[in-house]
């Protein structure tokens, strides 16, 4: 297995691998689905293509022989590094590919952009989620944002409760 930067030819299969992991049935495989919280979509080709150019980061991928296992989109954000738009395909969620993409986004902001702290933003009724974070050492800040309801880029949310949650680690040795 081998960790790689993504490309724009690489989009079609992130859209994929990141709907399959959140939306509709295919995504209840796993255990990171948001179908019973938000349909619709959960990324596409315009955000992909605005994180894949991102001068201050990219699409971090796991990738075996030419498979796309799992992504990430890890920045430089706000004087931190940044995590977020993680998928790892259902059916091989709980195999570890999850952490080790965790880890590698960790190390490059740690050791390639000089980060101390790992930022991301979790819908905060994600309790699963959430305790798999604190299992890697992030710690719930109590800082909240609003979903954006409205904006279908977001999904079309089933709920009218969702807030997220900002989640940070510190990345010091």
């Amino acid at each position: 297995m081998t960790f790689r930067f993504a490309t724009a030819a690489d989009i079609p299969a992130l859209i994929e691998l990141v709907e399959s992991a959140y939306r509709g049935d295919v995504s209840r495989r796993g255990w990171t689905t948001e179908a019973d919280m938000l349909d619709g979509r959960r990324t596409g080709a315009d955000d992909l293509h605005d994180c894949i150019s991102d001068p201050n980061g990219g699409i971090l991928m796991l990738l075996d022989k030419e498979q796309i296992l799992g992504c990430a989109n890890i920045s430089v954000q706000d004087g931190a590094g940044y995590f977020g738009m993680f998928a790892v395909t259902p059916n091989l969620q709980n195999a570890g590919i999850g952490k080790r993409i965790l880890a590698e986004a960790e190390r490059i902001a740690r050791d390639d952009w000089q980060q101390q702290t790992m930022r991301m933003t979790v819908i905060d009724i994600r309790d699963e989620l959430l305790a798999f974070y604190a299992r890697r050492g992030y710690r719930r800040t109590g800082t909240t944002k609003p979903f954006p309801y409205g904006d279908e880029r977001f999904g079309l949310p089933r709920r009218d409760d969702l807030q997220f949650e900002i989640l940070e680690k510190d990345l010091t040795p």
